[in-house]
């Protein structure tokens, strides 16, 4: 009774075994086709990179330089890619809000990140919390150019070269002011670059933004400032402030009477640079297709008279290089952030 019982029991469950092994080795078939087809899928969308229209998100106002070469280098990529690149303003928190809401944008090259040092390389030393990682969340394409800050002051101020300069405030230390746009800005941490390497002290007064600073400057209240070579340079050229240093490596082509501060301080260098990113998993041959197509846009004459014009300084970083540099510039700022004691909640 017992083997009989046994033997209908295996009867019963045979053709259930088959049918889930026949079953399994459905599902395991239907994974694969699902995992082949959402490949070809993306090598197809990869290969017919850009079909539809791109976004260039700038975290800073309109406006500012990086809006104003993010918009000149979009329109030439439209041309070149035939599709249209669309400027998107995501300001505040010195670039932050803007770089971490672009982050978790899907990686598909739709969404690209045109912005500055001050927010890729400086502010992740000086923020407690910026709400990305610079190197992990994103892939640097190129370095689309760089801005010398200007060391500048007001005519009435009595050094007229950098060299009197120099020997003025080292002769008396804290006496004399510079204004910046707020505590950890460029300008600011140029100033404490200076102090650091030509043994001065100034005193630093901070402002809340560009503008109200400069305009202090140029009416004389505060006579020393670090400010963009695009923002100063008009000023400049109207008398209405005295340039006596670049914070470029080299003389700029645009004020090529005027030293460049390394010239006097070995060493000293601190541009504004202007940089294209990817979102991190973006495909390489769609990261390579936009590099390529920024590559082309930067060779044409019409944009590099223009960038010329605005005191912008072309560069052709290839990722790599363009990789090399971030990094280097978020070691050199964290000392100088260190130094300077600022930080920002």
């Amino acid at each position: 009774m017992t083997t009989i019982t046994n033997r209908r029991l295996t009867m019963t469950i045979a053709p259930i075994y088959r049918f889930c092994r026949i079953s399994g080795l459905m599902v395991t078939l239907a994974t694969a086709l699902t995992a082949i087809t959402a490949t070809s899928a993306t090598a197809q969308s990869s290969a017919s990179y850009p079909n539809h229209a791109i976004t260039m998100v700038v975290p800073q106002s309109p406006g500012g330089t990086n809006d104003i070469v993010g918009r000149l280098i979009a329109a030439e990529l439209a041309e070149t890619l035939k599709q249209s690149v669309v400027i998107v303003n995501k300001p505040g928190a010195g670039g932050n809000i803007g770089t971490a809401q672009t982050k978790s944008a899907a990686p598909d090259g739709y969404t690209l990140l045109m912005t500055v040092n001050s927010a890729q390389a400086i502010n992740p030393s000086l923020y407690k919390n910026v709400g990305f990682d610079p190197i992990k969340d994103f892939i640097p394409i190129t370095m689309v150019g760089s801005v010398p800050n200007v060391l500048v002051v007001h005519p009435s101020f009595p050094a007229k070269t950098l060299d009197e300069f120099l020997a003025l405030v080292k002769a008396n230390p804290g006496k004399y002011q510079y204004a910046s746009a707020g505590n950890g800005t460029v300008n600011h941490l140029l100033g404490v670059m200076l102090d650091q390497r030509a043994g001065v002290k100034m005193e630093h007064i901070p402002y809340k933004g560009v503008a109200p600073a400069m305009a202090d400057v140029l009416g004389g209240q505060v006579p020393i400032a670090f400010a963009s070579l695009p923002s100063a340079l008009n000023n400049i050229r109207q008398g209405q402030l005295r340039a006596l240093g670049v914070s470029s490596e080299k003389r700029s082509p645009a004020l090529p009477d005027v030293p460049a501060i390394s010239e006097k301080i070995p060493g000293f260098s601190g541009e504004l640079w202007i940089g294209l990113f990817a979102i991190a998993g973006t495909p390489p041959n769609i990261t390579n297709k936009i590099y390529e197509a920024t590559a082309s846009v930067m060779q044409k004459p019409v944009v590099q008279n223009k960038l010329t014009d605005l005191g912008v300084e072309l560069s052709f970083d290839t990722p790599q290089q363009f990789k090399t540099r971030l990094d280097g510039d978020i070691q050199k700022w964290r000392d100088i952030v260190k130094a300077s004691g600022a930080t920002v909640d």
